[in-house]
This record gives structure tokens, sequence and C-alpha cells, in this order.
């Protein structure tokens, strides 16, 4: 290893996370994208060591990973709302298969706790020690970017005994609902419970009660809809209206 590359393996170990007033202000899809790309430094940085010799790399065929874990640690007071968010950023998406089942169960975890009034997140050891390639959430809180950030265009703190400590306890409850349709692995039953769970947690985010209700509208609104018309009628519904809008 050269003296180049250690040096640039320091400074990328130690970078400091975002000012506290900094971060305060940047969007949730901002700041997830900053905590994502330091856990990218250390792991790549994590490869080799000062010697020249090889280590343990962390690390996967799609590249660098990172423990849920890791994203917990780097988290401040917003962190049940950002990592729900970004659990549920790969629900959104079409076309997106398995993970929004595997996301699901540490997003039941998460809600489960708000719904209990814990302050910050905590998760079984088998949760808080599941891996993730860092690039596919990268890639996947890209292509979410311009929807989060469209969404968070009209967020700001109002109606904030939503997200108060009782609020939230009843937020969390709300949002077992359509959490659990995202664990089931049937058409239909992830894409817009995903939306409605992003939705709420960037109100969880931003402390917008008007949001929180709005993501749990839609969220709730999905999981009624495939219970009283069966998820073949969602279905088809879901399918006539994506293809007008």
């Amino acid at each position: 290893m050269t003296a180049e590359d250690l040096e640039m393996r320091d400074a990328a170990l130690s970078q400091e996370p975002p000012h506290a007033e900094n971060a305060e202000k940047a969007g949730a899809v901002a700041i997830l994208g900053a905590i994502l790309d330091r856990l990218a430094a250390r792991a790549a940085h994590a490869g080799a060591s000062d010697d020249g010799e090889p280590a343990a790399p962390d690390e996967t065929e799609a590249g660098p990973t990172a423990r849920l874990g890791d994203v917990i640690d780097e988290l401040d007071e917003r962190a049940f709302g950002l990592l729900l968010l970004l659990l549920a950023l790969p629900c959104c998406l079409p076309f997106v298969y398995i993970l929004p089942q595997i996301v699901a169960l540490p997003m039941l975890a998460l809600a489960g706790q708000l719904a209990v009034g814990r302050h910050h997140p905590w998760l079984p050891k088998k949760l808080h020690d599941r891996t993730f390639a860092i690039a596919t959430f990268r890639g996947v809180l890209d292509r979410s970017a311009k929807y989060v950030g469209w969404v968070e265009r009209f967020t700001r703190p109002r109606l904030l005994a939503v997200t108060g400590p009782i609020g939230a306890r009843v937020v969390g409850v709300l949002l077992l609902a359509p959490v659990a349709s995202i664990l089931t692995p049937l058409p239909s039953t992830n894409t817009l419970p995903g939306i409605g769970v992003a939705i709420a947690s960037v109100g969880l985010v931003e402390r917008d009660g008007v949001m929180v209700i709005a993501g749990l509208i839609i969220g709730l609104g999905w999981v009624a809809l495939l219970l009283f018309l069966g998820v073949e009628a969602a279905h088809f519904i879901k399918e006539w209206l994506t293809a007008r809008f």
C-alpha cells in the first residue's frame, strides 16, 4: 500500500458526520445518502491492512456491505423515521422482488417499538447484524430521490401532536398493518403500502403530522381495499391507475 493510499484511507476513516445544524436542515434522502457514503468508505478501506496484506473484506459480489446496526449507529434522534424510510424505499419501486419481504421484518420491529414508546431503535441481534449491499440500497435511494424530494418540498413542522410521544405510539400501531402487507409475498401487497410507509416516515423525520396522516391513509387505505376486494381486484385497479398516470 502506497503512502498516497494510506493518506486516502485515513482521510475517509476520519470523516465526521455532518454538523447537527446542517443535518437538521438536510432532507431525509440527503441524510441517508451521506450515511451510506460513509459506510461504503469504511467498508472499502477495511479491505486492506497497513502492511498491504488484504484483511477480511466486508463485501460480496455486489460490493461493500453494511449491517442494519451500522446505520442505526449513524442516526440522530430522528432514527425511527430515517430507518423506516430507508427500509420502505425498496418496497415503493416496481419490479423490485424479494427485497421488500426481507426488509419488512425489521420494519415490523421498528413499528412495534414506536407503538410501545421507545425513544431510539433497538433490533434483535439477528436483525441488527443483517447485512445489505450498500450499492443496492444506494441505487434504490438514487432512484427514489426525485419522488421523495418532491414530497419533502411540501413538508414543514405542523400538527406536532401527531409526531409527539403519544402520537408516535399511535402511528407505530397503525403502521403495523401496511408493513404486514409488505411482508405478504403476493401481487399488489407491497408497492402502495410501501409508498404510504415512506411518506409517513418522511413526516416523522420532518415532524410533519399532515404528511404522517397522508402516508397512513395511503397505506391503510390500500390494505383495506385488499381485504375488501381481494388481491386480484386490487391488482387490476393498480394496473389501471398506472396506465393512466
